[in-house]
């Protein structure tokens, strides 16, 4: 396996800096969930609800876009509809199949939770500066843009 170009004495391996910033930001979202009423929610379920659309997804396109296996979509979907998170609902544009929604309590989740994403960014904006943190963004937005392109 090939080496990283920059020396680790400059800066950590690309793999290394994305794992931990994610490591960093569940932590910081996950923080204080069960004071807003959302302490059945374990960590494995982030990947879920990082995935979901508005407006629903089928269980096939969600294992997809969170890059699990079917099987465990379908267990984490089945343990979040359980607590009262997610709901199934007919497909309109194919009755045989099955929406995941989130119920009006993920609704609530995913409400606090943008609130909590936008002070981890305004948080994180201020440690490295605004545009540092605005060009960090945009660039990550960049290569993913160009990757799923060219897939």
């Amino acid at each position: 396996m090939g080496g990283s170009r920059v020396s680790d004495v400059e800066r950590q391996a690309i793999g290394q800096l994305l794992v931990r910033l994610l490591a960093e930001f569940r932590s910081d979202l996950a923080g204080p969930r069960a004071e807003a009423g959302f302490g059945d929610v374990r960590d494995a379920h982030l990947q879920i609800f990082g995935n979901i659309r508005m407006g629903g997804v089928r269980l096939t396109e969600l294992a997809s876009r969170a890059q699990l296996s079917l099987s465990a979509t379908s267990e984490l979907v089945n343990d979040l509809e359980n607590l009262g998170y997610l709901a199934r609902e007919p497909d309109p544009s194919d009755r045989r199949a099955k929406l995941i929604v989130l119920s009006k309590r993920g609704q609530s989740l995913m409400a606090a939770a943008g609130v909590r994403v936008a002070d981890i960014e305004r948080r994180w904006a201020a440690v490295v500066g605004d545009d540092d943190f605005a060009h960090m963004c945009a660039t990550m937005q960049l290569l993913l843009d160009r990757l799923n392109a060219a897939d």
